[in-house]
């Protein structure tokens, strides 16, 4: 590990050591600035040219920064760098990173195992060293980094209404530290106050105070701090770096009275909430979600961008996928939609995007350094350039038990044209095979009647529909039948419908009393959330209940639950729970 480098004022100056300053104010005059270290004549470290050449404007300088990705569940890991299941970070992830397309990475950081509780909140020189080799590694690959405080907010920092003075002390203890620590890195480093800061107990105009308090504050100890820490960009929240207005409103005059160009602000946005874990039936990536997405982006642009204030989106993602240890919550298809669109409306507001990536084999498996999904990865860049073209969904249903029909998708060419449908290599005929009308695709009985085959339940054709740019939108052809479910008993720490898909895939499930009210844990709405109260398990051939809505559900009161599949399928069950048992029936 790298030697943390004391600040100029406590170096002895030596001749040697003003020609390496001559020599740095050299590279400055010529519009270069340090990343790594040269030596001067005596020995000592100087700057040495870096691969970036930061704009001067903070606009610029953040456009630069497109696209930026997090290194997460990592050195924010508690209480350690492998405690949440990744390995240790090497230099190789940085090379992959800069290599697929990435221009800077936002290494999140939890200092709280690291850092004394008490007076006077030493750091650990140990980790604060680590730290400093893995942000000096991404800089050397011409990465831009943003380092910040992570989830130090919800460990004590939200804490910070009942007990002020002592947050307050221990936070700028923090960030005097990490100052110092960093102040002779090149301005391609960007410190960011706080993640997602949060306030126990605190009304919103309470929480816009102590956050006001928080960045101030920060802004005041970096600024002093000196070195490159003088005109370093810095980036600072909204209250939980929620994009809505009234704490995008709070952060702009937070900026304004600062009176600072080089300040950044930054929100989050994992998408419309029942679509981004699959609750309250939010199954499809419909009006609302694509509402929720362009408002939000609308708000950064108006609030910030417009006003020259740089945004950096530090997260953006969808809450629960994807997770591949568990069936998709989000169907894929959707997902994808999410990830064209997000990318489409940053570039249009001006907003620098920073995928959050938890590792653990979620986007960047980080022990192979491949992509876990390719084909996602392949979507999300070519976001960053270009828009796709999509349809309505991404599957064809055909019933095997009936004679088959026509079927119509709708085509959302997102500015592009529609160039033709394929399978592998192979174009299909226009007028016998499909026919487009208003942007209406229907794929004839004739084509349906050859892809399916044998009608074997499943997959049986993976179509492509072509536009003039962008990727194509892929279409499975299935053969399905309503899906049958069995009586079943059980208890409730383990229960599971015996289920025969029969092709399909089911989309999300309702649980209501016989009232008419909600039953399940999320009592706000009869549609349950997507792995949390149940869950589709395809090979074994069962739906499983989750302790947690068994256990959330009335002692001894039926509740009746309507299985909505993707073909448009509904299958209706009855579950009963009495003293820890379960029993299930169709009927």
């Amino acid at each position: 590990m790298k030697d943390i480098r004391l600040p100029a004022r406590h170096r002895r100056r030596s001749p040697g050591r003003l020609a390496g300053l001559l020599m740095a104010l050299l590279l400055v005059i010529l519009g270069l600035s340090g990343s790594a270290a040269i030596a001067a004549p005596d020995g000592t470290a100087a700057p040495a040219p870096s691969k970036v050449r930061v704009p001067a404007r903070a606009m610029d300088a953040v456009a630069a920064m497109q696209p930026s990705w997090n290194l997460g569940n990592t050195l924010d890991a508690i209480p350690d760098e492998t405690s949440w299941g990744n390995p240790k970070v090497t230099k190789d992830l940085f090379d992959t990173i800069r290599a697929q397309g990435y221009r800077s990475v936002r290494i999140p950081v939890t200092w709280t195992d690291h850092q004394s509780a008490t007076a006077p909140y030493t750091i650990d020189a140990t980790f604060l060293s680590r730290v400093k080799q893995v942000v000096d590694w991404a800089q050397s690959d011409g990465l831009y980094v943003v380092l910040n405080v992570h989830h130090d907010s919800w460990q004590w920092i939200s804490k910070m209404p009942a007990d002020h003075d002592n947050v307050l002390a221990r936070f700028n203890a923090g960030w005097t530290q990490i100052a110092s620590a960093f102040r002779d890195e090149p301005r391609t480093l960007l410190f960011e106050s706080v993640n997602e800061p949060a306030f126990d107990n605190a009304t919103d105009a309470q929480k816009t105070q102590l956050l006001n308090e928080l960045n101030t504050s920060f802004h005041k100890v970096v600024r002093s701090s000196g070195g490159g820490n003088a005109n370093r960009l810095l980036v600072l929240p909204t209250v939980g770096c929620t994009p809505s207005q009234n704490f995008m409103d709070s952060l702009s005059a937070t900026i304004g009275a600062l009176h600072d160009s080089n300040l950044v602000a930054t929100v989050h946005y994992y998408s419309w909430y029942p679509f981004s874990v699959n609750i309250a039936g939010g199954t499809r990536y419909d009006e609302s979600a694509q509402k929720d997405l362009n408002e939000a982006f609308a708000r950064m642009h108006d609030t910030f961008v417009a006003k020259n204030i740089p945004v950096y989106l530090g997260e953006y993602g969808l809450l629960a996928w994807p997770d591949h240890n568990h069936p998709d919550r989000v169907e894929r298809g959707e997902a994808l939609k999410y990830f064209e669109h997000l990318g489409y409306a940053a570039r249009v507001a001006g907003v620098t995007t920073a995928l959050w990536d938890p590792g653990t084999f979620a986007y960047l498996n980080r022990e192979t350094l491949k992509w876990s999904d390719p084909a996602l990865f392949a979507w999300i860049k070519s976001s960053w350039t270009t828009r796709s073209g999509t349809a309505s969904f991404d599957k064809v249903f055909v019933p095997k038990s009936s004679p088959i029909t026509a079927k119509t998708l709708t085509l959302n060419p997102n500015g592009t044209k529609f160039r033709g449908l394929w399978q592998g290599s192979t174009p299909l005929t226009p007028g016998l095979d499909y026919t487009v009308t208003d942007n209406q695709l229907t794929l004839t009985a004739r084509a349906l009647t050859r892809l399916t085959g044998d009608r074997r339940y499943g997959v049986n054709a993976t179509l492509q529909a072509r536009f003039s740019r962008g990727l194509p939108w892929t279409i499975d052809v299935i053969t399905s039948d309503t899906p049958v479910l069995s009586n079943a008993t059980g208890t409730t720490g383990s229960f599971t419908i015996p289920t025969q898909y029969r092709g399909d895939v089911l989309a999300t499930m309702e649980a209501r009393y016989a009232d008419g009210s909600n039953a399940g844990q999320a009592g706000w709405t009869p549609y349950q959330e997507f792995n949390a109260a149940f869950s589709p398990d395809y090979p074994g051939g069962t739906i499983i209940l989750t302790p947690d809505f068994l256990n959330a559900l009335h002692d001894g009161t039926a509740v009746t639950l309507t299985f909505h599949f993707h073909s448009g399928a509904t299958v209706t069950y009855h579950v009963t729970k009495s003293q820890g048992s379960v029993t299930g029936t169709t009927s």
